[in-house]
């Protein structure tokens, strides 16, 4: 991971790591809703949330919260990133109790806590695994040194946030095999809570013009899911649907993303740093000075 040293800008990412092409494409948003249920399949996570957020009144709170750190540390200076991840300590500092009632393998009175170094890495977990899933799946394929380039680098994210190295998996594999027995593993259930969440994070209140727009990203999310979780959340599932979506991602890849403009396509921390790099470099390369041609 390189360090950009251009003054102001300088943070912990540049735009030559994975993480920074990774993280500018705007198209990783849609998997939002995917990485939330993901994390409140844990009846834990789900005890946190369905106390400590209004997520019945801004279902995509959270979400947003998240995502604006994650740019902060991705695209801003050290500064800018240090900032963003205190925030959401303090945040997570808040989020602690006891379940009233038995969720999932957990019995009535379990502490949970946001500050828990196994919630902190299954949080974190849902994030890589899903911005893998969707920048490989519609935006372009991911070579195996690129996958784990961008695991790497997302380390940085999860010790900011404060999660310990030695709950960390050490390299990609090693993730794979966190996900696989994480997913396989009772603790990963989808409970009344997860499934109340769940609720206001697939059908938000949208504008009625919005709606086509929505069940599209709802059709996304259930493609996304793991079959246990999906069935869990009693979401449907059929050969059809998976064709159209299967369909869908040459088209996206090939057409839709080309066609689109930076200003659209690319997050705005993304384009604001690269502006800063750009005015930064610009004054470290001294003015080239071409000599006009002889008119005749």
């Amino acid at each position: 991971m390189g360090v950009y040293q251009g003054g102001d800008a300088r943070g912990y990412f540049t735009s030559d790591d994975v993480a920074w092409r990774i993280g500018r494409e705007l198209a990783l948003v849609l998997g939002g809703p995917r990485a939330l249920l993901m994390q409140v399949a844990h009846p834990l996570v789900a005890a946190g949330v369905a106390v400590h957020s209004s997520y019945r009144d801004d279902p995509w709170r959270r979400l947003e919260r998240t995502m604006n750190a994650v740019w902060s540390i991705v695209f801003g200076s050290r500064e800018e990133a240090d900032e963003a991840a205190a925030r959401v300590k303090a945040v997570h500092l808040t989020v602690r109790g006891r379940l009233e009632e038995p969720m999932g393998p957990f019995p009535a009175g379990t502490r949970y806590s946001a500050l828990d170094p196994e919630l902190m890495m299954w949080v974190h977990a849902t994030l890589v695994d899903t911005a893998l899933l969707v920048y490989g799946s519609w935006v372009r394929p991911l070579s195996e040194e690129e996958q784990a380039a961008y695991y790497e680098e997302m380390k940085t994210l999860a010790r900011l946030f404060g999660t310990p190295d030695d709950v960390i998996p050490r390299s990609l594999d090693a993730f794979r095999l966190y996900m696989a027995e994480r997913l396989s593993s009772g603790e990963i259930v989808v409970t009344e809570a997860a499934q109340r969440i769940a609720e206001t994070v697939l059908r938000p209140p949208v504008p009625l013009a919005l709606r086509p727009l929505a069940e599209a990203v709802n059709l996304l999310t259930v493609s996304l899911l793991p079959e246990r979780l999906r069935t869990g959340y009693g979401l449907s599932w059929d050969p059809a649907r998976a064709v159209l979506v299967a369909a869908s991602r040459p088209w996206i890849r090939r057409v839709v993303l080309p066609l689109m403009p930076d200003l659209i396509r690319a997050v705005q921390a993304a384009r604001r740093a690269e502006g800063r790099r750009g005015q930064a470099l610009a004054k470290l390369l001294p003015s080239a000075q071409w000599p006009l041609p002889e008119r005749n």
